[in-house]
């Protein structure tokens, strides 16, 4: 056909079929570098709400109740991330500001970067999964990474631990995420995506207090859509000049 060119609005490739436009030689585009600042923001936000029970107390007040619950401190908690790009990176640092213990591990590390930021890093995914308090999934969904989280790699954990997923959905198959947070293996599932977007009103991570879903906003703020809108279309400029 006469399609040449796609340009992304945003970062993941993984509802394009990248096969079909190599085979047609169809160009694409995305914005890497324009949402780590929002992403990193959003998890810090969804690690504060849940140890400070504020998504709960919001609740409560909102009904004119006055539960005071007792919350967590996350400082000195141990935090590993799975995942070192751009979002792993800015929430590795944000993290390690605020007094955690993070831990990374990564296919591909930039060592310049966790030297500089003194971040220890993980062998393998098990070694990453030892003593943690909490996960961070900062990584893309691709054919290696598709169901990644197991309950029996989670097992390895020597505690239940907070899952935080603000990637994708698919990094853990909803029927391990279901057995994980039914056998205690988690003891709770922070997240920004679903395995079904907009999310269906009975769908089965509803019922459990300890998972706390927003609607895939992580990204959506005033700043990284102008940013985002601004990227996507010159790439699609670039792109025209360079193609005709």
């Amino acid at each position: 056909g006469n399609l040449k060119i796609i340009s992304k609005y945003g970062i993941g490739l993984d509802k394009i079929d990248l096969e079909a436009t190599k085979k047609y030689g169809v160009k694409v585009y995305n914005t890497p570098g324009v949402n780590h600042i929002a992403v990193a923001e959003h998890i810090l936000a969804l690690i504060f709400s849940y140890f400070k029970n504020i998504h709960l107390e919001y609740s409560f007040t909102k009904r004119g109740l006055w539960n005071r619950m007792i919350g967590n401190e996350i400082f000195s908690k141990k935090v590993g991330v799975l995942g070192l790009g751009r979002i792993g990176k800015e929430i590795s640092t944000r993290l390690l500001s605020l007094g955690l213990d993070v831990i990374v591990f990564d296919k591909y590390i930039d060592f310049d970067f966790v030297r500089k930021h003194k971040i220890n890093v993980a062998n393998n995914l098990k070694d990453l999964i030892s003593k943690l308090d909490i996960l961070v999934l900062t990584l893309p969904l691709n054919n290696e990474t598709q169901g990644i989280i197991t309950p029996n790699l989670i097992s390895n954990n020597n505690q239940p631990l907070v899952l935080v997923n603000t990637s994708r959905a698919n990094l853990i198959k909803l029927e391990d995420l279901i057995s994980m947070l039914d056998k205690k293996i988690i003891s709770a599932y922070l997240t920004d995506v679903m395995d079904i977007e907009p999310m269906p009103k009975t769908h089965p991570l509803t019922k459990y207090e300890n998972v706390l879903i927003t609607p895939h906003i992580g990204s959506r703020t005033y700043e990284t859509v102008e940013r985002q809108g601004l990227a996507a279309v010159n790439n699609l400029i670039d792109g025209l000049n360079n193609n005709f």
